[in-house]
């Protein structure tokens, strides 16, 4: 379902458990925020050759979208804000495809 400012909400599954909720106007949007939740590798590409799985169901529907994730961590940019870390997370995805459940 679509918000008022345009944002879709997806739910993040996890063995049939829903908890956590990310938004934005695109799935991928909403997956590349999902991605930052994961444990970091120390490298882009050493994160790259090992993606984690992860399901959106988009509220509302019975459509689950599903992406292989990864997150690396790399130095902030210099001209960071003062209560930015040292260390920041980043995330990539790639879609996998669409199911719908058939609950």
């Amino acid at each position: 379902m679509v918000r008022e400012d345009g944002k879709r909400n997806f739910v993040m599954r996890e063995d049939g458990d829903e908890d956590s909720v990310f938004s934005g106007n695109m799935p991928r949007q909403a997956a590349l925020k999902a991605a930052r939740r994961l444990d970091p590798d120390s490298s882009e590409s050493e994160a790259e050759s090992n993606p984690t799985e992860i399901r959106l169901r988009e509220k509302g529907t019975d459509k689950v979208h599903i992406f292989d994730a990864w997150a690396w961590e790399e130095e902030a940019p210099n001209d960071k804000p003062d209560w930015m870390g040292n260390q920041i997370t980043k995330g990539n995805v790639s879609k996998k495809g669409i199911e719908h459940l058939e609950e």
